[in-house]
């Protein structure tokens, strides 16, 4: 039986009241963050795209396949740069 309860919340940018449910809870709670969301589902996907919108790519040539791909961050070129696909393989390989 779940400890966790819907909850309905209220978005601090557009002011819509929203359903924050129990497996979300859930979720929140096993990722280890403590506060519930304070944006509806809308305006945090609104946010997201703002913000990944004016984010700086760089190119670079994957260290795993050779493809080339963009990252958000620049390299120093001290470490191998893996494109999306490979970074998202090693990473399931690691879970």
């Amino acid at each position: 039986m779940s400890t966790f309860q819907d909850q309905t919340l209220t978005c601090r940018d557009c002011g819509n009241q929203f359903i924050w449910t129990a497996g979300e809870q859930e979720f929140y709670a096993q990722k280890g963050f403590t506060n519930a969301p304070v944006r509806c589902p809308d305006c945090r996907k609104k946010k997201k795209a703002a913000f990944n919108q004016n984010r700086q790519m760089y190119p670079i040539t994957c260290a795993n396949c050779g493809k080339e791909d963009q990252v958000p961050f620049q390299p120093k070129g001290d470490r191998p740069v893996l494109c999306r696909d490979c970074f998202m393989k090693q990473r399931q390989q690691a879970a």
